[in-house]
């Protein structure tokens, strides 16, 4: 319990070191001692505080809010399915809202980035619940595994009319290419405080229901044993996997390798606790997110490279380097 209680607050301490990074590093350096005053006592007749203020402190936000929420819907997904290389997406969750996006661009409802948030947030849910329904059918319904399969039939098939789409649009494919890529740019205009509310909430009811995830771990008759509702805690955790991701990728766009990566090395560093793993997860996930935001700031300056796809050449090295020294967790 010691040993996990210093990990938590070593990730704690991680998360506050990366916000000062994002808050500091850009296409233009600020001292801490400014951003200090600038989240303090603002002084709006300097430009450095306004940096700060006006958009770098959203950026960072939107980081936090999606990192953490990738970082927790890994750790439940990996127990729900005990698969310690299962993420998010296995649910149709990128898939279903980035086809919700491609329909609204194409057809002139998503005019603005706050437009394309909840129309993601809606083609997310939406995406869950066909895989849901799906694997809910037949014998073994509800099982990871088959789980696992619908959604993998669902990415496809709506992967493929997401293409068909684009390519009959050139204008959609333009505008659409921005958000696919996942960035935490052009967030400083919009209120997080419902997306950060959904967050909130969902990790909260991940963490009451966790004690019931980790009996089915044991097997179901187990779990059966000790009075847990299988079918309803699956159910249950689903819709919580659905809120973090599908929050997570209205807010940043589909940001991969998060939700795979960090729980699986959480659980190395805590165990199978999963009360523990999430909240390490919640930490680590929303670290790495702005660790990579801002080495896309910097190695494209003047420019930047999307945190999506920092994250997923960064984490793919860290990841294979992982796989080659460390031995799979069991969950």
């Amino acid at each position: 319990m010691r040993t996990r209680a210093l990990i938590a607050i070593a990730a704690a301490i991680v998360l506050v070191a990366a916000v000062a990074l994002s808050l500091a590093i850009g296409s233009r350096a600020i001292d801490l001692g400014t951003v200090w005053q600038a989240l303090t006592n603002l002084d709006p007749e300097d430009p450095e505080q306004l940096i700060v203020a006006d958009l770098r402190v959203s950026r960072t936000l939107v980081g936090v809010v999606a990192g953490s929420a990738l970082g927790v819907a890994g750790a439940l997904m990996q127990s729900l399915t005990r698969n310690p290389f299962a993420d998010p997406g296995l649910l149709g969750i990128n898939a279903g809202a980035s086809l919700a996006v491609v329909i609204a661009l194409s057809t002139g409802i998503a005019t603005t980035f706050g437009t394309q948030v909840w129309v993601a947030f809606l083609g997310a849910g939406i995406a869950a619940v066909i895989v849901y329904s799906i694997g809910a059918l037949g014998a073994a319904a509800g099982a990871p595994v088959r789980l696992a399969l619908a959604g993998v039939a669902f990415t496809a098939l709506v992967t493929s009319i997401t293409n068909a789409v684009l390519l009959l649009n050139d204008e959609t494919l333009d505008q659409f290419r921005l958000w696919v890529a996942g960035s935490l740019t052009g967030r400083q205009n919009y209120d997080l405080t419902a997306l950060g509310f959904i967050v909130g909430m969902a990790v909260l009811v991940g963490l009451l229901a966790s004690r019931q995830l980790q009996a089915i771990a044991l097997g179901e008759d187990a779990a059966r044993a000790l009075g847990v509702r299988i079918g309803g805690t699956r159910a249950l955790i689903i819709v919580v996997v659905t809120l973090l991701a599908g929050a997570a990728t209205a807010a940043a766009g589909p940001i991969v390798f998060v939700g795979l990566a960090v729980p699986h090395l959480a659980r190395a560093l805590v165990g199978a606790s999963l009360p523990w793993l999430i909240v390490v997860s919640a930490f680590g996930g929303a670290a790495l997110v702005l660790v990579c935001d801002v080495i896309g700031r910097v190695i494209a300056y003047p420019s930047e490279i999307g945190v999506g796809i920092t994250t997923a050449f960064l984490g793919g090295i860290i990841f294979a380097l992982m796989a080659r020294r460390m031995k799979v967790v069991e969950l």
